[in-house]
């Protein structure tokens, strides 16, 4: 393996190495025993950035690549791979390419992306042919780049780049049974070549037999362009099946900043239906919801110095103003307490202030540089954040536990998933605080925990930093008492990792923006105009019992279209009415959890279909609780708790208490020596975004006996508790 440090720049420092042992490309580049040396750098979504970031040496000896997908009616799709420095004017590539009638060469847009290559925008490089399984990608390659020492190419990450030689890459290609045209492409200002150096240099016709597009629109005839099928499996490439499913569903759309994403209305109408029924519960506990700034000084944010040093790495600074510099930093909002408390200091005078319930929807901007996973972990999130301030720390602990209870219904609840609640050890508890509460909830396919919500008891630190003090009954003056807890659009991520399928979403009714779809069976016998009246009286009925549903009566798709896309945004129940329907006074009533499909009387749809919802409710959260069981064990001896690991469990063991952070940290690193020693792999990077170590998740509230004389699983010492161990998100 190549020694790649004279191209990091010395930005690149902070860049977490990256553990590529499952990535498609590399796997298969190994498989070849072709020789290649893959690095992890800033992430760069252009070629731009990709020279600014990630300078390479030799004075121009190797090069970084430019991809385009250009994709055209008549003659397809083609990826043109260059060098960074190429000058890709489409009208000379249409000539150069000897394109038959007119060509209309447009940028493919990103489902296009995800289909025919299984990458992302930014993220493609000539070795993404291999993804292409119905070869109908014709590469164009530079022959810039063949004339180079080593060519770089993104790994389908565009915060990673695979270097090898150009033979090599003509290898792979001949490996993977692409052969790719070849051109010379003008360097950017010089003057466009005048022939081909191809040994192919045209796009073959398409084949006599290939069937011919039918009269319609194209959003029929492409899949990739109508998220009618998902590229990759959720058991086979679990992260790639989730990237699938959140874009072709419609949930996500990609950013031009790394670690921030677009939430379409299909997922940020999920996030207001939990806004809408966490408000209503929070008024029953007298919390009224507020707005405070986003930006904090510098003095402000470090006055609580526990605080400030659990969020100091992630904390992004405003330093300028136009072109002027800032005569102070000011930090862009990582958590509320440093913006909220001094507001509370000069609104509590008395015990009659007390109790102080607040709460504020907003956004939070931590930027980290660990792999950005659309809702898991982004460097801007959404979320929900209440703080309050009470007389005592009793009343302090009962709205922690109110929170949290919560929080636990919004996944139960509302989401079907299952959740652990329980304290986090003094490790992992909130920077500054006196006390954490978690619920935790688990991802079947991944084997994997990850933290679902977190309630803090804060004690009476903040108070001491930002002087909230009360004048009690006595006309003593007293230090409050407060809490601070947090849910964030992480929990639609979790809800489609734990019950997606190979066919995309699966929502829970009761977070469904749709949960009721009526679909026209229309045909040249039966018009839409036939069936129009019959779906509307059947819409009316359904909204009049408050189910959210729609008809989807446009005409340029079929049936069949309309099946399958509906089912990729995962909506509850399909409602079918064709003409026998029509003539019966019924309808065929499709579910997507678990595929039902059930013949329905008009006169009892409404009931059917409410009935139904909630069945589907209960029946997912018994599914997912069920699968979460099974994967969680209880283990009294050390050799038992790796293994467990390995086969994606939860392992619950004795413990000799939440503050012995040390033996906290020997299983961590013990569990991650013995996981990768068993694996046959050299090490991981700490800084790795997922790890092969094990890590506390919580003590959980609900405790299991624990006989006399039980010993911590780690150090030995009398237990006094059961704790909760897992691989995490």
């Amino acid at each position: 393996m190549e020694d790649f440090s004279d191209m990091k720049s010395s930005a690149d420092a902070a860049v977490a190495a990256i553990d590529f042992s499952s990535n498609p490309i590399i796997q298969r580049l190994d498989a070849l025993s072709i020789p290649h040396a893959t690095y992890s750098h800033v992430p760069s979504m252009t070629a731009e950035e990709l020279v600014a970031n990630v300078p390479l040496p030799g004075g121009g000896s190797e090069s970084h690549t430019k991809n385009l997908l250009f994709k055209d009616k008549k003659h397809g799709l083609i990826l043109v791979s260059a060098c960074t420095d190429a000058e890709v004017d489409t009208r000379e590539l249409a000539k150069l390419l000897k394109l038959e009638g007119k060509a209309n060469l447009r940028l493919a847009d990103e489902a296009t992306l995800l289909e025919k290559l299984g990458c992302m925008k930014g993220c493609v490089g000539p070795l993404s042919v291999v993804n292409n399984v119905e070869k109908d990608v014709r590469l164009v390659l530079d022959e810039g780049l063949l004339n180079k020492a080593r060519v770089h190419s993104h790994p389908m990450r565009n915060d990673a780049s695979t270097a090898l030689a150009p033979s090599d890459l003509m290898k792979f290609l001949r490996e993977v049974d692409v052969e790719p045209v070849l051109l010379t492409f003008p360097k950017k200002g010089d003057a466009p070549p005048a022939k081909s150096h191809s040994t192919k240099p045209t796009i073959p016709p398409k084949p006599k037999d290939a069937p011919k597009a039918a009269n319609k629109d194209k959003k029929q005839t492409k899949k990739g362009e109508t998220q009618l099928a998902l590229k990759w499996s959720k058991s086979e490439n679990f992260a790639m099946w989730y990237t699938d499913v959140i874009v072709l569903s419609e949930m996500i759309s990609y950013y031009d900043i790394s670690g921030c994403y677009i939430l379409r209305p299909w997922s940020y109408k999920i996030w207001e239906l939990i806004q809408d029924w966490f408000n209503v519960q929070i008024r029953k506990l007298g919390v009224e919801n507020s707005y405070f700034p986003m930006f904090v000084s510098r003095d402000r944010l470090e006055k609580e110095k526990d605080h400030v040093e659990g969020f100091a790495p992630e904390v992004a600074w405003v330093t300028k103003s136009g072109n002027d510099d800032l005569a102070a930093p000011i930090a862009v909002r990582p958590t509320s307490e440093t913006i909220m408390y001094p507001a509370f200091a000069d609104w509590i005078r008395s015990h009659r202030d007390l109790p102080l319930k607040l709460n504020q929807w907003s956004n939070v901007v931590r930027w980290e540089f660990k792999d950005p996973t659309p809702f898991l972990r982004t460097r801007e999130f959404l979320w929900q954040e209440g703080h309050t301030a009470h007389a005592s720390f009793d009343d302090a602990n009962v709205m922690v536990r109110q929170a949290l209870d919560l929080y636990r219904r919004v996944y139960e609840e509302l989401l079907a998933v299952p959740v652990v609640p329980g304290y986090k050890t003094e490790k992992e508890k909130f920077a500054g605080g006196h006390s954490t509460t978690t619920v935790e909830a688990y991802i079947p396919v991944s084997g994997r925990a990850i933290q679902g919500a977190t309630s803090h008891h804060l004690g009476q630190n903040f108070a001491k930093m930002f002087d909230i003090n009360y004048q009690d009954a006595n006309g003593e003056t007293q230090l409050a008492w407060q809490t601070s807890w947090g849910l964030t659009t992480r929990t639609i991520g979790v809800m489609v990792m734990v019950h997606g399928d190979d066919t995309g979403l699966v929502l829970p009714p009761r977070v469904a923006p749709l949960q009721v779809v009526i679909v026209p069976i229309v045909s040249k016998h039966c018009p839409l105009s036939t069936l129009s009246s019959y779906c509307d009286e059947i819409l009316k009925s359904l909204e009049d019992r408050d189910v959210r549903c729609k008809l989807d009566d446009r005409d340029i798709y079929n049936p069949g279209w309309k099946y399958a896309h509906w089912e990729q945004k995962g909506v509850p129940i399909r409602i079918e009415v064709g003409p026998r329907d029509l003539e019966n006074r019924q309808v065929r009533m499709v579910v997507r959890f678990g595929g039902e499909k059930v013949d329905v009387g008009f006169d009892d749809l409404a009931a059917s279909v409410i009935a139904k919802l909630e069945d589907v409710q209960s029946s997912m959260l018994a599914r997912a609780r069920e699968f979460r069981d099974d994967h969680l064990v209880k283990v009294t001896e050390w050799k038992d708790f790796v293994p467990n690991l390995e086969l994606h469990n939860l392992v619950l063991t004795p413990w000799c208490g939440g503050t012995h952070t040390n033996w906290e940290e020997w299983v961590k690193e013990k569990s991650r020596e013995e996981s990768l020693t068993n694996r046959g792999e050299e090490g991981e990077a700490a800084t790795a975004a997922t790890s092969v170590a094990a890590k506390t998740l919580c003590i959980p509230f609900e405790q299991p006996e624990l006989e006399e004389g039980t010993k911590c699983i780690a150090s030995g010492l009398p237990a006094t508790c059961w704790i909760l161990w897992g691989r995490s998100y």
